[in-house]
C-alpha cells in the first residue's frame, strides 16, 4: 500500500490543528491575541472556548515535561526526550491520541465551576469513560481509555475551585491510547473504528483529496498552495446551530464567524474543485436575509448579528462564481440567486438612499468592511464611491440573470438603473482626478489617503478610460514591496498595525487586481498579484499584513487570505501556461 502524503508542515502557533467539519481545534490560542503555554482543545460552539488543556507528562514523576510540537494536516505530535504523543482526527467530533514513553494529562481549562460557568468532571459508568461538561459550549467531552492506565483523576464530581482531569501513564510496553469526543448529551460507548496509523492515514488522504480538487494546478511556482488549502479545509465546519450549511469560518482562532463579504472569496476559490461547497459559501448569509432584504453582518454557531451590514460585492462575486463552476447553475439555482440579489439590491436602493438621493450610503465604516478607514474620519454616514461602484456591478449582474431567465423587461430595467447609478456616481463624487465622499447629513465632500477611495476601479470595463488610468496611477502610490497599503504610507494617519489604516488586506488586493485587469491595466494587475502571492508565501495567511515589513498581523490563520492566494495563484498558473 502506498503511504498517503503527509502534506505541509506548519506552526500550530499560527494555524490551529483541525479537520474539515469539526467545531473544535487543537491550539495554544485560547482567546483573542491570547496564547497559553500548553495546547488546548478549543471549541467554537457558542463562541470560542478553551475547554481542555492537553499536557505531556514525565511518566516517572507525573509532572509536566517539555516537548516540541510538530504538525502536518493529518497529525499533531508532541516530541520529548523520552518519547512522543500523537493526535489525529478520527472524525470531525473525535480525536485519537497515542503515547509512547510519555504520560499525558487531559485537564479542564477552567479551574472554577459555578452554577453558570466552568466545567464539571465525572466518570460515566454507563460508557466506562470520563466526561467533562462545559457550560460555555453546552457540550460534553468524553475521554475513553483504549490502552494504558489512568494514573490519577482528581476533581471528579467536585464543585467550586480545583483541578479536574485525568492523567495517562503507559502500560508495561510503554504505550497508551485514548479517544476524546465532543458530543451533545449521550451516545453509545466509544468503539475504535481502526488502528491509530490507519486513522492518521485516512486523515491525510482526506486532505490530499481536497487539495487535489481545489489546487490541481499547483507547482513549485505556487509553493504556498497546499498550506492555503489546509487553512480553508481545516476551518470548515459542518451545519450546526445557526450555521445552515457546511461553512468555512474565517478562522478557527477568534475570528470564528462567517462575515457577509468574507464568504465571497472562499466561494470563489472553491468553485472549480468543490462547486457544492462553493455555492454553500455564497448562499449561507442569504439564508439569514431579513425582511428588508439586508444581509446580516455575521453568522456563527449561536449568533446572527444585524447591527451592521457588509458591502454589496455579491453581484461581482456571483458573476465570477458562475463562470468558475464546472457546470453552469441550473435555471432554478439562477432564479433563487436572482431573487436574493434583487432583495439585497433593493435594500440599498430604498433603505440606504436618503429622500431624493441618487446614491446609497453607509451608516458606519463597518458597513463597508473597511471599519476604520480614513474615508470615514470626517463623518460616518456617507455616500462613498466604492459602494456605488459595487452596486453598479450588482445591477449589471441582475440584468444578466434576468436575461438568462427570459425576463427581458426586468433586464432592461436593471441595465437602466446601473447606467443611472454610474452617471450619478461620476457626476456627484468624481472631482477632477479623484473620487470624494459626501456626508449625507451635511453635504460636505472630502477625499482621503485611503485605498478605499480608489476602489471604484472595480468597475473595470465600465469606467471611462481616462478615469481608469487616473485611478491606476493613484493605486501605484499605494504599492509597497509587499502589496497594496490601505492607507498611503506617507499619510500622517498611516499606522503599521492600524487595521484599515495601512496594512495590506486580501480582499482589497483581489478586487483591485480584478478591476485593473478588466480595465486594461494588466501589467499593474500582474505586479499586484505577484507581490501579494510572494507575501503569503513568506509570511502566511494572516488577517492582514504590515505594509512595510510584510509581518502577519492579528488573526494568523484567515481563510479569505488563503482563498485569495489560491485565486491569484491559480490565475497566474493559467496565464503562465501550466
Amino acid at each position: 500500500m502506498t503511504a498517503a502524503r503527509s502534506g505541509p508542515a506548519f506552526s500550530v502557533h499560527d494555524i490551529p490543528f483541525s479537520t474539515h467539519g469539526s467545531w473544535f481545534d487543537i491550539s495554544p490560542v485560547v482567546a483573542e491575541k491570547t496564547y497559553a503555554e500548553d495546547l488546548h482543545l478549543v471549541s467554537h460552539q457558542n463562541g470560542m472556548h478553551a475547554v481542555l488543556r492537553l499536557v505531556p507528562l514525565d511518566p516517572a514523576t507525573g509532572d509536566r515535561t517539555e516537548a516540541r510540537v510538530e504538525t502536518t494536516p493529518g497529525l499533531l505530535s508532541w516530541i520529548g526526550t523520552g518519547g512522543r504523543v500523537d493526535l489525529s482526527y478520527e472524525s470531525p467530533d473525535t480525536v485519537r491520541l497515542r503515547g509512547s514513553g510519555l504520560g499525558f494529562g487531559v485537564d479542564a481549562a477552567a479551574r472554577t465551576l459555578t452554577p453558570f460557568s466552568g466545567t464539571y468532571f465525572f466518570r460515566d459508568p454507563a460508557a466506562d469513560a470520563h466526561v467533562f461538561t462545559s457550560y460555555e459550549t453546552g457540550r460534553r467531552y468524553r475521554v475513553t481509555v483504549l490502552s494504558g492506565t489512568v494514573a490519577t483523576a482528581p476533581g471528579t464530581q467536585t464543585l467550586g475551585g480545583g483541578h479536574r482531569g485525568l492523567s495517562m501513564t503507559p502500560e508495561a510496553d510503554g504505550h497508551w491510547e485514548i479517544a476524546i469526543e465532543e458530543l451533545d448529551t449521550a451516545r453509545p460507548p466509544y468503539v475504535s473504528s481502526a488502528p491509530f496509523d490507519a486513522i492518521t492515514g485516512a486523515a491525510q488522504t482526506r486532505f490530499t483529496d481536497f487539495v487535489d480538487k481545489v489546487a490541481p494546478w499547483r507547482s513549485a511556482a505556487t509553493p504556498a498552495a497546499e498550506l492555503a488549502a489546509y487553512v480553508v479545509w481545516s476551518a470548515t465546519v459542518r451545519p450546526t446551530g445557526l450555521v445552515t450549511r457546511p461553512a468555512v469560518l474565517m478562522s478557527k482562532h477568534w475570528m470564528d464567524k462567517v462575515w457577509s463579504w468574507d464568504h465571497c472569496f472562499n466561494a470563489l476559490a472553491l468553485a472549480p474543485g468543490c462547486p457544492d461547497l462553493a455555492l454553500d459559501q455564497f448562499a449561507l448569509p442569504f439564508d439569514h436575509q431579513d425582511d428588508s432584504g439586508a444581509l446580516p453582518d455575521s453568522v456563527t454557531h449561536s449568533e446572527v448579528l444585524y447591527n451592521f451590514v457588509k458591502p454589496p460585492i455579491h453581484g461581482w462575486t456571483f458573476g465570477r462564481l458562475r463562470r468558475r463552476l464546472p457546470t453552469p447553475p441550473a435555471p432554478a439555482e439562477l432564479a433563487e440567486t436572482y431573487d436574493r440579489l434583487e432583495r439585497w439590491t433593493g435594500f440599498w436602493l430604498t433603505a440606504r438612499r436618503a429622500p431624493g438621493a441618487d446614491l446609497p450610503h453607509y451608516q458606519h465604516g463597518n458597513d463597508s468592511g473597511w471599519d476604520n478607514a480614513t474615508t470615514f474620519d470626517p463623518e460616518r454616514v456617507i455616500e462613498s464611491a466604492d459602494l456605488s461602484a459595487f452596486l453598479v456591478l450588482q445591477l449589471h449582474e441582475l440584468a444578466y440573470l434576468a436575461q438568462a431567465l427570459d425576463r427581458p423587461d426586468e433586464a432592461r430595467r436593471w441595465t437602466r438603473t446601473a447606467e443611472e447609478t454610474q452617471a450619478a456616481l461620476l457626476d456627484r463624487l468624481w472631482a477632477t482626478d479623484r473620487f470624494v465622499a459626501r456626508g449625507v447629513g451635511t453635504g460636505d465632500t472630502w477625499s482621503s489617503s485611503s485605498l478605499l477611495d480608489l476602489m471604484p476601479v472595480v468597475l473595470g470595463e465600465h469606467l471611462p478610460a481616462d478615469i481608469g488610468s487616473t485611478l491606476a496611477d493613484h493605486i501605484k502610490a499605494h504599492l509597497t514591496p509587499y502589496g497594496l497599503a490601505t492607507e498611503l504610507p506617507t499619510s500622517p494617519h498611516y499606522l503599521a498595525d492600524g487595521y484599515w489604516r495601512g496594512p495590506i488586506w486580501a480582499p482589497a488586493t483581489v478586487l483591485i487586481e480584478d478591476g485593473l485587469r478588466r480595465a486594461g491595466h494588466e501589467r499593474l494587475a500582474d505586479d499586484i498579484s505577484a507581490r501579494f502571492r510572494a507575501l503569503c508565501e513568506t509570511h502566511g495567511f494572516a488577517e492582514n499584513f504590515d505594509a512595510l515589513t510584510g509581518r502577519g498581523l492579528r488573526d494568523r490563520a484567515y481563510t479569505w487570505t488563503a482563498s485569495s492566494y489560491l485565486l491569484l495563484a491559480e490565475a497566474h498558473a493559467h496565464r503562465d501556461g501550466r
